[in-house]
């Protein structure tokens, strides 16, 4: 395997995640995301439905982090962004080189302090 094909590889696990969040939520909520920005709005919904619930992150933090690779994939599809891995993380960099987590956002909209509607919006400028 060269370095390329190895780096081309590694961003299939935000993919991944992405993908079983929408298969989760058409199938358990009944919910078809579209990946576009305005999804993110019912997104952000059922994070606060999971936060009123109350359990321990722990509980929530696979389907969390899927929710947050949902948001960094509508980024790569609206804006033409691409997944990087920094370490154990895996950021969006838009096309003007900013660096996105929005995994770590999906955490913080359960902690009550983000939003993954208003990531997409800080990121898409609209």
């Amino acid at each position: 395997m060269t370095a390329l094909q190895s780096t081309a590889a590694k961003p299939a696990k935000p993919v991944r995640w992405a993908a079983d969040s929408v298969s989760m939520l058409r199938e358990g909520a009944r919910l078809r995301l579209d990946h576009t920005p305005q999804s993110l709005w019912s997104v952000d919904r059922v994070i606060a439905e999971l936060r009123r619930e109350d359990p321990p992150y722990e509980a929530v933090a696979q389907a969390l982090r899927g929710f947050g690779a949902y948001a960094g994939e509508v980024l790569v599809r609206v804006l033409g962004a691409v997944w990087e891995e920094s370490g154990d993380a895996y950021l969006v960099r838009t096309p003007d080189g900013t660096l996105w987590d929005p995994i770590a956002e999906a955490r913080r909209t359960f902690e009550g302090e983000g939003s993954l509607r208003l990531l997409c919006r800080d990121a898409t400028g609209t």
